[in-house]
Order: structure tokens, then sequence, then C-alpha cells
């Protein structure tokens, strides 16, 4: 046994099925491990992008981390943006970077970097082996660190000759330490302030919004009367009929400030204290206006389902709350397509379980109003605002449920940066729908450059917000990528496009023309 079949076995003991991979030539005793024991299986991605997105998907679905095979730190670099969301959704990856030979980093390739240096901004555990007997161990312990709730990513570095050198036995899996629970105190210090103050908002992030958090805010909101809201871009939020109503925190901070002024309490659980996304003048990095009492109930890397039980109890919160469960749809739109007739179309027709992941942007924002009773599914959210997650985050969801429809909700702009998943889409028959919105421009920073005081942007400013002169292709795009591609132009087509891919297994892309 080798360094890299060894890592191949411990991964497995570990219960790590996936392995997303872009490799090269300082990989290929990993690729040859592949072969040697059954139970992972591994996805190529053509751009690391593809593969760092895809494992962050996988994880916020499987709850456990797939793998990343990815070639020396330039190929690395390549899978940073995706990383950047990935560590802003808490997400279970292990990344498995190859490096040179022990021997030959001193002769300084051409592809010689310091991986470290790279690698540590993303990374919440980072380790670089040395020998080839000391590589089971080390994944194990990568493993671990990665599993730990809610999430995290680990990296190993790995040189060639760690690979290809002797190793005794794989190891066996390390458990993942638990969350920490949180104090008495915390939870006191929440229930008082919900007390005292009679407007009063739960301000939910991370695991707070899977099904066990939800079900305890619930609880809460039903005795407190306190109104929920979460995070701009949440990770993962069950939703639809039978789940509570959250409001999202809005994008643009003077629309969240006039959210938040209302309240005397803001308790906040599983999410930081919101800031803006960006600094603008005249407006406060912090949304949350002076005055309001603020108390942590819990951090996002605490046990926070357990905290909100913790204080639905302490405020002898009904032991259960039940949501409206009645589904309720919009009506099928009709007319031309824009924002509003996109999402009502989505809303109109989603399957139960379905997965939405969420890179639309402008054109987004009307699909959380139209679904909030719709059949029950899973919201995913970019990020860490990295543009490029939405293609490979719903591939790597697909991959961690392939018994669930996924769609992809995807501006034009955004996709262009990984149209490359729509090719392991195909390959692997991955259930995905992509409603790409098609409006030959980067529509956000036309608005900001409208925020900013240019209502009349040169001809200079005008190209670099343009997608158009000439035109993108997204229907003969998809394909080449071998994805069936449709262009529409009503919401009615929309529609039947929609029902007719959700109905049909394997990738589809629906142009949008707005």
């Amino acid at each position: 046994m080798n360094g890299a079949e060894s890592l191949i076995r411990t991964a497995i003991a570990a219960g790590v099925e996936v392995c997303f991979a872009n490799p090269g030539t300082t990989e290929m005793p990993l690729v040859a491990a592949l072969d040697s024991a059954n139970g992972l299986r591994p996805i190529l991605g053509l751009f690391e992008g593809v593969c760092t997105g895809a494992a962050d998907g996988y994880g916020r679905m499987a709850e456990k981390p797939a793998l990343t095979l990815l070639h020396l730190g330039p190929g690395f670099a390549n899978g940073i943006a995706n990383l950047h969301n990935a560590r802003r959704a808490r997400s279970p990856i292990v990344n498995l970077i190859g490096d040179h030979a022990t021997w030959h980093v001193g002769a300084d390739a051409p592809l010689t970097s310091d991986i470290v240096s790279l690698a540590t901004p993303v990374s919440g555990w980072i380790r670089s082996i040395r020998t080839s007997a000391s590589l089971a161990d080390a994944t194990a312990d990568a493993i671990s660190a990665a599993g730990r709730a809610p999430g995290q990513i680990a990296t190993l570095i790995i040189p060639s000759d760690c690979q290809w050198g002797p190793a005794q036995t794989h190891a066996a899996p390390v458990e993942p330490a638990p969350p920490p629970a949180v104090s008495s105190d915390a939870v006191k210090r929440a229930a008082q302030s919900m007390r005292r103050n009679d407007r009063v908002a739960l301000f939910l992030g991370g695991m707070a919004l899977r099904a066990r958090g939800l079900k305890a805010a619930a609880r809460i909101a039903a005795k407190s009367g306190c109104h929920l809201i979460c995070e701009t871009f949440p990770a993962r939020l069950e939703r639809g009929a039978g789940t509570p109503t959250v409001d999202r925190l809005p994008y643009f901070p003077e629309q969240a400030i006039e959210m938040l002024k209302p309240f005397d309490s803001i308790v906040i659980a599983g999410a930081k204290k919101p800031v803006a996304f960006f600094g603008y003048p005249d407006f406060p990095s912090q949304l949350i206006p002076e005055g309001i009492d603020t108390p942590i109930l819990a951090e996002p890397t605490d046990d926070v389902p357990a905290a909100l039980e913790a204080l639905a109890d302490e405020i002898g919160a009904p032991v259960s709350a039940a949501a409206p469960a009645r589904i309720s749809r919009p009506e099928r739109p009709v007319g031309r397509l824009d924002a509003m007739t996109a999402g009502a179309a989505i809303a109109a027709v989603m399957p139960e379980g379905a997965i939405v992941m969420d890179e639309a942007a402008t054109t987004g924002l009307p699909f959380m109003a139209a679904s909030m009773a719709a059949p029950p599914h899973t919201y995913l959210s970019l990020t860490g605002g990295a543009i490029g997650q939405g293609l490979p985050c719903a591939s790597g969801a697909a991959v961690a449920c392939p018994t669930r429809r996924v769609i992809a909700f995807q501006a034009d702009g955004s996709a262009m940066y990984t149209l490359q998943a729509l090719w392991t889409q195909a390959r692997e028959s991955l259930n995905v729908t992509t409603v790409l919105c098609n409006n030959h421009s980067y529509r956000i920073l036309q608005f900001e450059l409208a925020r900013a005081g240019v209502t009349e942007p040169g001809r200079k400013a005008r190209s670099l917000t343009s997608l158009s002169n000439p035109d993108i292709d997204w229907t003969s795009l998809a394909r080449g990528m071998g994805v069936a591609g449709v262009r529409v132009e009503t919401a009615e087509a929309l529609t039947l496009e929609l029902e007719r891919s959700l109905a049909t297994p394997g990738p589809t892309l629906i142009e949008m023309i707005l």
C-alpha cells in the first residue's frame, strides 16, 4: 500500500463518498489510488472553481464533507473564490492539494508556489504532509476537522513522493468534536431581553435555519410574538408550507436599517451581527441601530438548535408550534418575462422537496415572496458574494440529493464564471434545471452606479456593465456542454418549459430573455 491508497481507504472508512477533482501531474498517485478501493465516487470538474463550488453545495445538503482534488498552488487558486463562499457558508470540505516532491520543491520549478499562504485564508484547518506514513492519520484528522459542526474547510497539502511512498495501513475515523453548548447565562439573558421589551426580533443564521432550529424558533415566536429574520444570504434555509415565516434581511443597508429600526431587542442565534455588504457614504457598517438591545444567544459555531430549544423552554413556549401547512402557489403568470413573473413561474410549478440555488441577483428577489407557502423546499444562496457559485453549488447539491430536483436560479453574468459546471451536470446526469436570467448586463452594477450618483454613465462605464456586443447565446453554450437548452420570451413559455424539465431526468437549461 502506498500513501495515496492509505488516504483513499481512510476517507472511505470515514464515510466520505465523493471527490470533486481537477487533478494534474502531482496528483497522479491519488488518481490511480481511486481504483484501489470501492466506495469513493470521483467527479471531474473542468475548472477548479466548479470542484470547490460543487463541494460546497454537497456539504450544505449532505451535512458531511466531500473531497476536492486540486493541482498545486495555481490549481487551488482557481478554486479559492468558491472556497471563500464555502467558508462563509461553514460547509464541510476537505481539500487535497498535490505538491512537488519534497526533494524537488527547492528547485523552484515553474509551478512552485507558497500553497500554505494561498490556503490559509479559506481554511479552518491546514496541514502539510512530510512523509507517506503520516498521510493516513492526517487524512482522518482532516475529515474530522471538516466535519466539526457546523462545518469548516480542512486542507491537506500532499507532496507527490508522500503519495507514492510506502504506507502501512489506513487510519480509523476520528469522531468530530461536538459543537459547544451555550451557557445558561446566555439563555437567561436572551429570555430577559425578550420579556422586558415589547418589540422583539430573533435574528437567525446558520444551523438555526435548518428544520430543528426553525421548529424551536417557531415555538419562541408563538410564545413571545417575536419577529423572525434571517441573514441576507443564508447558507441553507428550509422554507415553504409548514415552516415558520422568516423574513430575509434586505441587501441594501438603508432597507436593512429600516427593517431593524423598530425593534427594542434583537436576539441573535447562529449568526453574526449583520453588517453592510459594502461601505457607503453616510451609512454605518453595523446595520443594527444604536440603542437596541442585542443579546447573543448562540454563536454560529455553537450548538445553535439546542440553544433555541433551551430559550423556548426558558420562556415557557409551547412544546410545538405548527406553522400553516396549506400549500398556496401563485397563479401561473402570463405576459412578459421580468423578475416578478419569473419568480412566480418557479413557485407555481416547483415540486415538493426542491432545492433552489439562488444566484439570480436582481432578478431573484421576488421569488422569496412568491414561494413563501409553496411546497416545502430548501433554499441556498450566495453566501460570500463571490459570483460564480450558483451552477457548481447546484451541481453538488444534486450529487448529495439525487432524488430531489435542483433549480439553479441563475444570473447570466455570474454563470459565465463557472459555466463548465454544465458539462459536469451532463456527464453525471444530474437533475438540475437551470433558469438563466439573460438581461445582457451586470444589472447589480448598474444599480450600484446609480447609487453612487452616476445616473448617466458614459460610454466606457456602460461598456463595463453590459454583456452585449456580442450577445451571449446560452442555449448554444448549454448544448455545447451536453445540456438540453431552450430559450423562452414569455411567462407562459417559461412555465411550460419548467414543467417539462422538472419531469425529465437529467439537466436542462432554460434561457429567459428579460
